[in-house]
């Protein structure tokens, strides 16, 4: 318990910080948002129907609406757990003011995933408000899409964090970047996973993305089955990795 309200000492922090910044949570908000206008509308119409691996027929942009949905909660964490994160270590030296206090590399890392993981929800629980609106989700399976787009956010945060803690400058950013964009293009968020090669669809199995997109899409439209504990096991096992190796860098780069 104290190691938890130590934690929330961080994210207490960072909602005083932010209070007047709101502006600044719009950008991983809207990216989404746009796609989902100019492609699963605009592009949607020429497009036509898809058809799903378990026979279902939807529009375009049913499809595409819960892709951007895990979109936006991996946005959301990536944004802080990467750009903010490196400038609270080098630049601001955030951190090291907090180990001044009872605060530990532990809680700074806890503390850090939990804000980026309210982030995403707070990007996710507007997203899904615009999808329900829309009509492109109409399954009470959604309702569970708020808690996987959270395991989606702490996957996305706790990789994030560990890959930050090697970034040496902002020009290394374009590393992520590099990461980021074949990530959402070939996650299955576009096009069904279906149309890749044998090969590129093993590799694209691979991606974090790839089973939050698998879940939220099973949700939103409401083909849900028990293939989908994998999904969740995979994402368990990905976020649990990169938050251990966050904590022990954080701890060897604060420490020394």
């Amino acid at each position: 318990m104290a190691a938890l309200a130590l934690a929330g000492v961080v994210v207490e922090r960072n909602v005083l910080t932010y209070r007047r910044q709101w502006v600044a949570f719009l950008t991983g908000f809207l990216e989404p948002v746009f796609y989902l206008f100019s492609l699963g509308l605009g592009l949607g119409a020429l497009i036509g129907d898809v058809t799903l691996a378990n026979g279902q027929t939807v529009t375009y942009a049913q499809f595409m609406a819960p892709a951007m949905l895990a979109m936006s909660a991996m946005n959301g964490a990536v944004f802080d757990a990467t750009y903010n994160m490196f400038f609270k270590l080098k630049y601001m030296h955030t951190f090291d003011a907090m180990l001044a206090t009872p605060v530990g590399p532990r809680d700074i890392a806890v503390g850090e995933m939990l804000w980026s993981l309210m982030r995403a929800g707070c990007y996710v629980v507007g997203f899904l408000l615009i999808s329900v609106a829309m009509g492109l989700t109409t399954s009470w399976w959604a309702l569970l899409a708020l808690p996987a787009a959270t395991l989606i956010g702490f996957v996305f945060s706790a990789v994030g964090m560990a890959a930050t803690t090697w970034i040496r400058n902002f020009q290394d950013f374009d590393y992520i970047q590099m990461a980021l964009v074949p990530l959402t293009l070939l996650s299955g968020t576009f096009f069904p996973v279906d149309a890749y090669p044998p090969a590129l669809r093993w590799l694209v199995e691979l991606s974090p993305l790839y089973h939050g997109v698998v879940i939220e899409r099973a949700l939103c439209l409401g083909d849900v089955s028990w293939s989908l504990f994998g999904n969740v096991a995979a994402l368990l096992a990905m976020g649990a990795v990169g938050l251990a190796v966050t904590r022990r860098r954080l701890a060897a780069l604060l420490l020394k």
